[in-house]
């Protein structure tokens, strides 16, 4: 057993001073950090830091001006959290909870199709040469221009034009032909 600095009778003392402060001080706590915290949850958590910190004082009976030393210590409460969260960038997102998401209507077989589809178009991109496939990609996957696709592949504009229709015919006629049209 770990021995006491206090003698009973000065720990019981202590301990009715913690719970006089906790039950004058807890509702006036709440509303004094409810007004200064975004968020609710918070306030419990902020109310009992300041209570830790009496607790940690010798003799809390002894305080002077209780009101202005309880707030003060609130307020280095709040300074201090703000302090951390900064650090931590805590606030940085909302909590997905805080929002009434509607559900996906991607059904799972939807899903799977789109990318059975995705699967077959860059199997068919794959049969084209390096160069109509790279114009193909870069003007309709990527939304380039047609002038930017012709200089970025070294070609004049007419030249990537029948590249983009080889490989829009390859890629019609591939498909059609898989799905039956």
């Amino acid at each position: 057993m770990i021995a006491s600095r206090e003698e009973p009778d000065e720990h019981e003392g202590r301990l009715r001073t913690l719970q006089a402060l906790i039950a004058s001080y807890s509702t006036p706590l709440t509303r004094y950090f409810r007004r200064r915290t975004a968020s609710d949850q918070d306030v419990p958590d902020l109310v009992q830091e300041v209570f830790l910190r009496l607790s940690r004082i010798d003799d809390p009976s002894g305080i002077q001006e209780r009101d202005s030393f309880i707030f003060v210590t609130a307020a280095n409460v709040l300074r201090d959290r703000a302090r951390r969260d900064k650090v931590r960038h805590e606030g940085a997102s909302v909590p997905i909870d805080d929002y009434d998401l509607p559900g996906s209507d991607f059904a799972p077989d939807r899903v799977l199709e789109g990318r059975q589809a995705a699967e077959r178009l860059r199997q068919v991109l794959e049969e084209l040469p390096e160069r109509t496939r790279d114009v193909f990609v870069l003007r309709i996957l990527e939304g380039c221009k047609m002038a930017d696709v012709a200089r970025a592949m070294g070609i004049s504009t007419r030249a990537a034009e029948k590249h983009q229709a080889r490989a829009l015919a390859h890629v019609a006629e591939r498909l059609a032909a898989y799905y039956g049209d």
